[in-house]
Order: structure tokens, then sequence, then C-alpha cells
């Protein structure tokens, strides 16, 4: 488990943190602060793994600690979680290591995305001694392989590439069956409005093909069937 703290000064934003941190595998939440006083109390004494954090604070900005904890050389990972939409404090904060730079108000999947992403990179270096250069590439900016892999979330706002695969093996697992957006959405826990905006991304990418199945009564339902499969 990746020990976690929170750094965040509104009681809302720092309970939608917890929630959204509970629901993703892999992580536990040491403790929830409300300044940047408290949090150095904590990460001098504890081994921490990664740090949530605001940037604006009644007594200061989050981006001087994030500065403080390079300065004592601290082994602990910052993800930015701000308002701030200032491109000088996000070039600040990737400058100065941290890893994401979420902006509020965000949802789940894009908090979701960030935080599989960062514990996939610790796994995959957990237990190596030297990093193959397409294992690096694969967690840096620069990766054109993943640039050209996620190409969609960067023209669809709102898109998350680990909801997208959900999706996709999802669908995958029905074969030759038809499938309605609701059945989707509660097969990988979404909402259908959701799930419905990524099958229709789905059929745009000439993935899946859009059925009309009429019934006796009212509108013909929307049913979707992987192109290449048999009726």
């Amino acid at each position: 488990m990746l020990n976690v703290l929170i750094v965040e000064d509104d009681p809302m934003v720092r309970d939608i943190n917890e929630r959204f941190l509970k629901k993703v595998e892999g992580y536990a939440l040491y403790k929830s602060v409300n300044s940047i006083e408290k949090a150095k109390e904590i990460i001098l004494k504890k081994n921490l793994d990664l740090i949530l954090l605001d940037v604006f604070f009644p007594q200061g900005r989050g981006i001087e600690l994030l500065k403080w904890i390079r300065k004592e050389n601290l082994k602990c990972d910052v993800i930015l979680i701000t308002a701030d939409k200032n491109v000088e404090t996000v070039e600040e904060a990737f400058r100065y290591g941290a890893v994401d730079y979420i902006i509020k108000p965000f949802k789940f999947e894009r908090f979701e995305e960030a935080m599989n992403q960062y514990k996939a990179r610790k796994r995959n270096f957990k237990n190596i001694d030297n990093a193959e250069q397409e294992m690096i590439d694969k967690f840096t900016l620069n990766s054109k392989k993943n640039t050209q892999k996620e190409n969609y979330v960067n023209e669809y706002k709102g898109f998350s590439q680990h909801t997208y695969k959900k999706l996709v093996e999802a669908i995958k697992k029905m074969k030759y069956k038809t499938f309605t957006a609701q059945e989707v959405a509660k097969e990988i826990g979404v909402s259908r409005i959701t799930a419905r905006r990524y099958l229709d991304h789905l059929e745009r990418e000439q993935k899946v093909v859009l059925e009309l199945e009429y019934g006796n009564v009212g509108r013909p339902k929307n049913k979707y069937r992987l192109i290449g499969d048999e009726d």
C-alpha cells in the first residue's frame, strides 16, 4: 500500500480527495491536514509515498512546501490539486518535481488516472536495478508512443485512458452479443451517460456499430456491437 498525505485547507475539497482516494486500490490515507506547517511535521516523522497538495493556503503557497521537500532531499512525491491555472505556477510545480497537476474542479476519472499512473510507475521501478529506455519512456511526457496512444484524451475533454481501457475490455468479453450503454455502465461501474460518451467515441473510431432495436411500443433501443463480430 502507498501511504498518502492530503494537504488541503478547504474541508469540502479535503473530503472529496479522501473519498476519491478510497476508491482507488493500492493506496492508504495516512492523514489529512489543513496547513503547510502541520504537513511538514508529518513529513519529517512518517515515510510517505505521495502528497496530494493544494497551492493556496492562508499562511503561504503549497509550492513552497514542494520546494522545502526537495531542499530537504525527502523521498516523497507530490501531485498538485489546485484551482491555480497560472502557467507560471504549473511550470514551477513541474520544475520542482511534481508528478502531476490536477485543476479544480475535477472529475474522479482524472483523479483515478493520475493515481493509477503513479502506482504503475512505482510498481515498475520497485524491483529493478537498471531501467531500460522503453520503461522510462512509458512514464515521461515526451513519449511518442504514449502520446499517440492517448491522443483521444487530448481531443475529447474529460476522457480517461483507464476508463476507456476498462470499457473496451468489457465489450470484448461480450463477443457476439449486442449490448446497451446501461449494461456496459453497470459492468465497469460508471454512469450510463459516461458509458454512452465512450461508446459514441468508439463508434467514431469505427470499433463498434450502433444498431436500433425496435420493440412493439415506445422508442427504439440503442444497442452496440463490436465491428467484425458475427451475428
